[in-house]
């Protein structure tokens, strides 16, 4: 099975001994174009794309207490815009740092040819162009679907860091004697379905590996055409942002990510919610109670591992719209979490 961390490890070695050479080319199938081929400019030292959105000067709070930090992490087949076109204009005068991230392989992120997408490459790279970069000794967590996996990976390696960790729609599921959870997590989240789209791409990209390369052969690498289609029929001189991103990866990262993240990272998330359950961290969880692509039961099942954890079920809010269309609440929801966090340890 492609999702087990273990599999294809005998290419793995020639990976990392590949890496440098092979992280400035692009597959055949890949688009070339400027925007998608970016990453490759800044020299061997790559970086994930992080976008910062400083505290305003105009704060009341500015300057007289240390600045607190944010990071976003976005879910499969999405992108920083998820963040920073929805919930960061809501939190313009705030007195929180915040930094949306491209995860590996999407958006404007790198998408070297020759890397597996485990959860470790993942969470190597975010520490790396984030935590590192950023010199950040603290943090709150806020992520959605897939990012969740990453975002408790991230605050069990530094728990004494994370301030607080609000994970939206996560796709956690309980093992069971007859089956992990990463055979559960493959199951449930990639069952074959036409509706909705996403769930349809996911299976479809999961379960037909070859025929998932012809589709994304022809979307993901003539991205521009649809794109200057799409602005024709709907006359408008920007593509929507979600749009954008489902042509903003490759087979290949999308294809080892849902595996190996998704799928492979959902066992590691019992031992991750446990070092946060003893540690006591700040856990909320939110989903909207018409989610078709994670189960309702993921967030109750949190509530199982972390008896702390807060659990909001947002009535008549999808996977999407749990964020989008009510971003002013999410935002308020955000900063009331972060807020009860700081008074709470002052």
């Amino acid at each position: 099975m492609g999702f087990l961390g273990n599999t294809r490890r005998i290419f793995a070695e020639d990976s990392l001994k590949n890496s440098s050479k092979d992280l400035g080319k692009t597959r055949w199938s890949d688009c070339g174009c400027e925007s998608c081929v970016s990453w490759m400019n800044n020299g061997g030292d790559q970086k994930l794309h992080v976008v910062v959105k400083n505290p305003s000067k105009g704060n009341q709070d500015f300057g007289k207490t240390s600045t607190e930090n944010v990071i976003f992490l976005h879910g499969f087949m999405s992108s920083s815009y998820i963040w920073t076109e929805t919930v960061f204009p809501e939190l313009v005068g705030s007195k929180y740092r915040l930094f949306a991230v491209d995860i590996l392989g999407f958006g404007s992120s790198p998408k070297p040819r020759e890397c597996l997408y485990t959860l470790d490459d993942h969470l190597e790279m975010v520490i790396k162009s984030v935590i590192h970069e950023f010199d950040l000794k603290s943090f709150h967590l806020v992520a959605h679907s897939m990012g969740c996996i990453i975002a408790l990976a991230l605050a069990a390696k530094h728990p004494n860091s994370v301030k607080s960790i609000t994970l939206v729609a996560p796709p956690y599921f309980l093992s069971s004697e007859e089956e992990d959870a990463s055979q559960i997590a493959l199951k449930r989240l990639a069952y074959k379905s036409v509706w909705p789209p996403l769930l349809f791409g996911s299976a479809f990209m999961t379960w037909y590996e070859h025929l998932g390369r012809c589709v994304c052969f022809v979307v993901c690498r003539n991205h521009r055409t649809w794109e200057r289609i799409l602005m024709l029929i709907t006359r408008k001189r920007k593509v929507n942002f979600m749009m954008m991103d489902l042509f903003r990866h490759t087979h290949h990262s999308a294809w080892h990510t849902m595996h190996n993240v998704i799928c492979g990272g959902a066992k590691m998330m019992d031992p991750c919610l446990e070092i946060l359950r003893q540690v006591q961290a700040r856990v909320t969880v939110v989903q909207g109670s018409r989610d078709k692509v994670v189960p309702l039961e993921c967030s109750n099942n949190i509530k199982v591992k972390v008896p702390d954890a807060e659990v909001k079920i947002i009535t008549g809010a999808n996977h999407s719209t749990v964020i989008l269309g009510r971003e002013k609440q999410f935002a308020a929801d955000l900063k009331l979490t972060w807020d009860s966090v700081t008074d709470a340890k002052g």
